[in-house]
């Protein structure tokens, strides 16, 4: 089991006719390996004491034996790894070795026999059992007493590298060909035999899934690591669990109870790159398999019909999917695991990445099923471990503490007094910063510190004593980049790769396997092949500078290389090859595939983000999109959805919108390839389109048979841009011409005629955002007749068009008073709505959402107030489901739908919870405005005197003028610079602060 502990069976070490070895006994017992000479009287065989018991015969038929200390006695090389069944699927493959009566000769020593078979889980669960239905055919057996597999008791079972248990006996009636096994779970359920194999260091890290090991990613997985360390840098990976976990309880209690729930449940946890996520997955974990639970992290390059299989799981399984960001296939794959799993035990998903946005509404919208499982899923930014800066130093001395007992396992650096260094070591200075809140930067600085102490260096250059806590913040990584140097040349030199290959070259090589990996060994050598010092070279040479790299950071097969850690310092290295070499990355591109480019942008991204470049690392990026933009462009929008660093990529497509060079063809195509919704993307989006059109308009002026309708579709595109960023005059002047054109050329050709509509539909919703209500109206009216007729001709062209123009309707007629005309054209939208998002979820969701709120209003004018509720409650259901997928595109419909939701609520006499809607509402408004006060500031200043009225009207009248001051100082702001907009709206807000004004205080 590790050291000198031996696992066997309870019969084995007991008395005939005895139970168990009593408590505190202590029972001798000989141990020996098979080949060996028996004993002899000079010199017998290493005994052992019996040091934990089971029943012998019962359910627990299992003993743990410690071995005298004797230089006979060979420990295992590596740590055992325990397993158990979790799918209900038979034929689970199983082996086990032993010394059986059968395989035993007279006058030769002790012989072994391997044997193979079979485990069905089924088989035996009454008694919490296994049986191992043997391949073989029972052996012939002419003793009349006894089994041929007598001997063979103790032995473990093994499924693949998991150990499942202990061979008991031989079956009864099964003639030979089955064995009874003691299941590992029954053991690791005695909380005894746990505190033994503890007391003897070989405490494990869980029970593995049996049936899912091909998936796990042993690097990820707490305790799978083994004892040895390469590096120092290695302490400090996640899986290692070097520094004790501490803090999270009241997330760990709510994950925990969340896991507690029946079914399927997906939650995404994100923060900043060293905040902690994995090692909050792993406790919680931790947590999970103490109570019986599966857990996985599935390798990267699991496909998704393997993680499909683990729809059979039939105990409770945590998957949890580290950066997800990357990762959204494997996301719905389980999904649609989850959709066809039975339900009767929870199955749950933990998401962990660095941020949550674009990526994560395409990944929980790229199916019906994804939408539909992961609709309630929580979303959570994971704040600083650290916050408090009275915690952190004594957070730094127990990581100091910590990493000083593991350094001795490092190679090379058992020979220092690590924990002398950590008594002795300072505090670091201005330790009150907010740099140190992140857990990871605090360690990182413990490592460093002890580090330097043992090799005799220190803090030099800009980072020394009297430099800012930023940068010395960054000194720290290259100082464990320092320390991590000496490890890649002192193996790279025993592996005969120095001198011939420069210290320069290798670090490229490192920069090179982190930036584009490699799938197997043959796609190693193909990667080295792109990089110029090492293309000439020999495929020996090739070869042992891949073996040197799988030696540095191992990995499972068939991957030949794993990743140094943490992820903060793999960045940094790279973005200091990238920084003196810009041309790596050209040189990894032109080998690339999909999958290699995208991971290559979003870690240069990354890089680029480390503040020590000083945006170098940027124009590099942005340079290198720009060279190979035609190949990269949707690579390049995907990563720029979900990387934490997008600017740098978002620079690179605004050269390309930007640029006269740029094919007009190029364009429209990249404007196909943009999210529909992305306030990341917003700006980009609108100077595409805005470049389309100027680049429309002048062939129109030479050509306008033939690009006259191009430009009525730019226009259009362009003035539902210009609404977006509030630029709400040139969004109408767009959209007129947009008309004025559509209706020529619909005049001319009747086939022309949904342009048309289209256009005046989103004409009635420019001139209502610029206060024209009577002529939106009028436009909305004309499309609505127009798509009428279209849709009765053709329901499953121009249906959605017609709902949609039946809501800008119902606005329109709500605006200028018209309620139960508004009412009934909004009922009608929503009915045909409902219709459609029943049928296509992905698609008009969004769309049912809009006008169910509209529908409120409209009912709410005409005095129906709890049906006005009942349709606002569930628009604004949708809209939250839709926002935690993707806040970017939806959070601004949340905030409005939360806002309408407080109003419905009051008029219905539920005043504690409007107030809560409205204080929800106020502070995404909050949050839009500050990222975009242009186009949010209104509806922030609107939402702040709703709740500023609210709050007086139940007494907050101090509450309430704090919110009316700010939200006039909001109004002036904006009556200042379109008085024709907002003087009323400033004058009602300087009404409800003399209202509150004038009560006591």
């Amino acid at each position: 089991m590790g050291g000198r502990l031996v696992l066997t069976s309870a019969h084995v070490v007991t008395r005939k006719g005895e139970g168990t070895v009593a408590a505190g006994e202590r029972r001798r017992v000989e141990v020996f390996h098979p080949g060996s000479p028996p004993g002899r009287a000079d010199r017998p065989a290493p005994g052992g004491t019996v040091v934990w018991c089971g029943t012998a015969g019962g359910r627990d038929d299992a003993a743990l034996v410690l071995v005298d200390e004797d230089e006979r006695w060979r420990a295992p090389a590596g740590a055992v790894r325990w397993g158990r069944m979790v799918t209900d699927r038979p034929g689970v493959g199983c082996e086990t070795w032993g010394v059986p009566d059968v395989a035993q000769r007279e006058d030769r020593p002790v012989d072994a026999a391997q044997l193979r078979g079979e485990v069905n889980p089924g088989s035996g669960f009454v008694g919490n059992g296994y049986v191992l239905d043997l391949h073989q055919h029972p052996p012939q057996w002419s003793q009349a007493a006894g089994s041929p597999w007598g001997g063979l008791s103790g032995a473990a079972a093994l499924c693949d590298r998991l150990l499942v248990g202990v061979v008991a006996s031989d079956r009864a009636y099964s003639g030979g060909g089955q064995l009874n096994l003691v299941p590992a779970y029954v053991l690791h359920h005695d909380p005894g035999f746990r505190a033994c194999l503890a007391a003897h260091g070989a405490a494990p890290a869980g029970l593995e899934a049996v049936e899912l090991q091909h998936l796990d990613d042993t690097g990820a997985a707490p305790g799978r690591l083994g004892a040895g360390v390469r590096s120092p840098a290695a302490l400090l990976q996640a899986g290692r669990q070097t520094v004790p976990f501490h803090g999270r309880r009241q997330l760990l209690e709510e994950l925990t109870a969340w896991c507690a729930r029946d079914g399927f449940g997906a939650w995404l946890v994100h923060g900043p790159g060293g905040q902690g996520k994995t090692r909050l997955a792993h406790r919680l974990g931790e947590l999970l398999a103490a109570d019986g639970w599966a857990v996985l992290w599935p390798r990267a390059d699991a496909s998704p019909d393997q993680l499909h299989e683990l729809r059979h799981a039939a105990k409770p399984l945590l998957v949890v999917l580290d950066y997800a960001e990357t990762r959204p296939r494997q996301l719905t794959a389980l999904v649609e695991a989850a959709a066809e799993h039975p339900g009767s035990t929870p199955f749950k998903v933990l998401l962990l990445a660095r941020t949550a946005g674009d990526w994560w509404r395409q990944a929980a919208t790229a199916t019906g099923l994804a939408q539909e499982f992961l609709d309630h899923a929580p979303v959570h930014l994971l704040a600083p471990l650290e916050d408090d800066p009275d915690h952190r130093p004594a957070a730094y001395r127990e990581a100091a503490a910590a990493l000083a007992a593991a350094l001795p396992r490092v190679e090379g650096l058992a020979a220092h007094d690590w924990p002398g260094a950590a008594a002795g070591l300072p505090l670091p200075a201005r330790l009150d910063q907010a740099a140190y809140g992140n857990a990871l930067t605090l360690q990182m600085t413990a490592l460093a510190d002890l580090l330097d102490t043992g090799t005799g260096t220190g803090p030099t250059g800009p980072a020394g004593p009297g430099a800012t806590v930023h940068a010395q913040v960054q000194d720290v990584e290259d100082r464990l980049l320092g320390h991590e140097h000496r490890y890649w040349q002192r193996t790279a030199a025993a592996r005969g790769l120095t001198p011939a290959v420069s210290a320069d070259t290798l670090e490229t090589v490192l920069a090179a396997a982190h930036l584009a990996g490699a799938d197997d060994r043959e796609h190693a050598d193909r990667l080295w092949c792109l990089l110029p010092a090492l293309a000439d070279r020999s495929r020996d040479r090739r070869n042992t500078v891949t073996g040197w790299l799988s030696a540095l950071y191992p990995a499972p097969a068939p991957l030949p290389w794993g990743t140094l850690q943490p992820d903060r310092l793999a960045e940094r290295h790279i973005g200091r090859v990238l920084d003196t070499d810009p041309a790596l990355a050209d040189h990894l591109l032109a080998g690339a595939d999909d999958t290699q480019a995208a991971r290559l942008l979003t870690v240069y991204s990354r890089a680029a983000a480390h503040p020590v470049f000083h945006d170098r690392l940027d124009a590099q990026l942005t340079a290198l999109c720009g060279r190979h933009r035609r190949r990269l462009d949707g690579v390049i929008i995907t990563t720029a959805t979900r990387t934490d660093h997008p600017a740098p990529l978002i620079a690179a497509l605004d050269a390309a919108v930007t640029a006269a060079a740029t094919p007009l063809d190029d364009l429209i195509t990249l404007n196909g390839r943009l999210p529909p919704h992305s306030r990341r993307l917003a700006g980009t989006s609108l100077r595409l389109v805005q470049t389309v059109t100027d680049r429309h308009r002048a062939l129109a002026g030479t050509d306008p048979d033939t690009y006259l309708p191009d430009l009525a579709v730019s226009l259009n595109n362009l003035a539902v841009r210009l609404g977006e960023v509030g630029r709400h005059e040139e969004g109408l002047a767009a959209i007129r011409e947009a008309v004025e054109i559509r209706r020529a050329l619909a005049e001319a050709d009747p086939g022309r005629l949904p342009g048309l509509a289209g256009s005046l539909s989103n004409l009635s919703v420019r001139l209502a955002e610029t206060g024209r209500h009577e002529e939106g109206l009028a436009a909305v009216r004309e499309a609505a007749h127009y798509y009428q007729v279209l849709a009765e001709a053709d329901p499953d062209a121009y249906l959605p068009e017609f709902a949609l123009c039946l809501n800008n309707l119902s606005n329109r007629l709500g605006a200028v008073g018209r309620h139960e005309e508004g009412l009934a054209a909004s009922g009608e939208a929503a009915h045909h709505y409902r219709t459609l998002a029943e049928a296509d979820p992905d698609a008009y969701l969004p769309d049912l959402a809009l006008s169910l709120n509209n529908l409120s209003n409209r009912l709410g004018e005409v005095g129906r107030h709890e049906e006005s509720l009942s349709a606002i409650r569930e628009a604004a259901h949708h809209y939250r489901v839709l926002a935690e997928a993707d806040p970017d595109a939806y959070l601004p419909n949340l905030a409005m739908s939360l806002d309408n939701l407080s109003v419905a609520l009051w008029e219905t006499g539920r005043r504690e919870e409007s107030l809560s809607a409205v204080f929800e509402a106020t502070e995404h408004y909050r949050t839009l405005a500050e990222a975009a006060p242009d186009v949010y500031r209104p509806d922030f200043a609107d939402s702040l005197n709703t709740l500023a009225v609210r709050l007086g009207e139940v007494g907050l009248y101090e509450e309430g003028l704090s919110m009316i001051r700010l939200a006039t100082e909001h109004y002036r702001v904006l009556a200042e610079a379109a008085p024709e907009r907002f003087e009323a709206a400033l004058r009602r807000s300087l009404a409800a602060t003399a209202w509150l004004e004038g009560f006591p205080r």
